[in-house]
């Protein structure tokens, strides 16, 4: 049985005092539904999140991390690094991650592996863009960004790994993309994955929508079959909207 799963991620976005009232906000919210919840903070707040949600239900994830376990990676940090102050689920493959800092393929299937290796749970991101989704394309993209990142993976491995759509042609385009869009391509990732791994493997996998789910639009994307939950941009960082997108199921 897969998991229902809304995560916040908070980008850069966020010092320690803003933080500590988002953090505030979210503590005084209800939730009423049974999808696990999710914040990213920027490394800066990791700790203190972590802290402040230790006796909760809300884990506190990272956005992302290095494929190495130290060395001269001025700026980095490693999977150990976050396990030591308590996250144990990491981003990766985000499309910010790749447009802004040309990230791989190649490079994505080594941090899943370290992240994998430290027992940690990854939010694996991938979409195409417009150019792609005009070109009638996105289907080969999505399909080759998945096959390169995390087919090399035996299919235990999926129990740890959670994957992510993100539409970028949908994203602060003025494009958008209808929950029926949403669900045609959630089922075809789920049929990627039947196609390698099989069915058992497939179904238990969690597949998150990441295209500019609103509380005004989450219980439609939501209530599509093959979604099973969003990745959470500008909506999670106010604590009333995003806990209107954790009760939407």
């Amino acid at each position: 049985m897969r998991k229902y799963i809304v995560a916040g991620n908070w980008k850069m976005n966020n010092d320690l005092p803003q933080t500590e009232v988002l953090i505030s906000n979210l503590k005084k919210q209800t939730q009423n539904s049974n999808a696990e919840v999710m914040i990213a903070p920027t490394y800066t707040s990791l700790w203190h999140a972590f802290e402040a949600f230790r006796q909760s239900n809300v884990e506190v994830i990272a956005q992302n991390m290095h494929f190495a376990e130290n060395g001269a990676y001025t700026g980095e940090v490693s999977a150990a690094m976050l396990k030591s102050v308590g996250v144990k689920t990491v981003i990766l493959g985000h499309s910010e991650r790749r447009a802004y800092f040309n990230e791989t393929d190649v490079l994505l299937a080594k941090k899943v592996n370290a992240a994998l290796e430290h027992d940690m749970r990854v939010i694996f991101c991938f979409g195409e863009e417009l150019a792609d989704r005009k070109s009638g394309n996105h289907e080969s993209v999505v399909e080759t960004q998945i096959k390169n990142a995390l087919f090399h993976l035996e299919a235990g491995a999926f129990a740890n790994i959670v994957l992510a759509y993100e539409p970028v042609w949908a994203i602060g385009t003025g494009e958008t993309a209808s929950p029926e869009q949403a669900q045609d391509m959630h089922a075809f990732i789920r049929k990627t994955l039947v196609e390698k791994y099989g069915n058992d493997v497939a179904n238990s996998v969690s597949i998150l929508y990441g295209g500019s789910v609103k509380p005004n639009n989450a219980k439609e994307i939501f209530s599509k079959p093959d979604v099973d939950g969003g990745l959470i941009g500008g909506a999670a960082l106010n604590a009333e909207d995003f806990y209107a997108i954790v009760n939407a199921f």
